[in-house]
């Protein structure tokens, strides 16, 4: 079976991409499973330079297909942040329970419709010979008004889903994967890698 490295060592984020993966013919394998310890500055200034930045580093290293996401949470009421520093927000380590808190406090008497907000993922597969494609999609919701669920990770806990009226943190892995915005950047990956088969 043909093999790509995914450029992440998060075990949350791979459970949710060898699921969608599944039956594409390629076992996706993180960072740690192909024994790869590696530090990339991601210096892009959007979602898709960055996971190019990230899947090019890989595929030039290992001289295997890569690929890697960069995804964020967009924030209409606060000029779309946090964004692309999504990760990186009020510091490199700092808890997600404190982001998530700090989001809220920012929006705290803010009204429903003006709580809109996104998750972008861009998903990028990088070739060896130094050529790239980039697929993007987006999950629109609103901010809720507390910390709610224990599924996922991240940004989940704050983020609803206006169909579900749950955060992506109360959604099982089925519902998330059906309509969450990495889920559907792999799927359109998927069929860009087995149309190109």
């Amino acid at each position: 079976m043909k093999k790509i490295i995914f450029a992440t060592s998060n075990e949350g984020k791979m459970k949710e991409i060898r699921l969608i993966m599944q039956d594409s013919g390629y076992e996706v394998v993180s960072l740690k499973e192909a024994g790869i310890s590696v530090d990339i500055v991601e210096d892009g200034t959007t979602f898709e330079e960055n996971a190019v930045i990230k899947a090019s580093a890989i595929a030039k290293l290992t001289g295997e297909l890569a690929m890697a996401d960069d995804s964020g949470l967009e924030v209409d009421y606060m000029d779309k942040a946090p964004g692309i520093y999504s990760a990186r927000f009020l510091g490199e380590d700092t808890d997600y329970t404190i982001k998530n808190t700090y989001i809220l406090d920012k929006l705290k008497d803010v009204p429903r419709e003006k709580r809109t907000a996104r998750f972008v993922c861009a998903i990028a597969l990088a070739k060896p010979d130094g050529t790239a494609i980039t697929r993007r999609e987006t999950i629109e919701g609103y901010i809720g008004y507390e910390i709610r669920g224990e599924n996922g990770f991240g940004y989940d806990p704050i983020f609803m889903v206006p169909e579900f009226e749950k955060t992506t943190a109360e959604l099982t892995i089925e519902e998330k994967n059906k309509i969450s915005h990495r889920a559907k950047a792999l799927r359109a990956m998927k069929e860009e890698l087995t149309a190109n088969a």
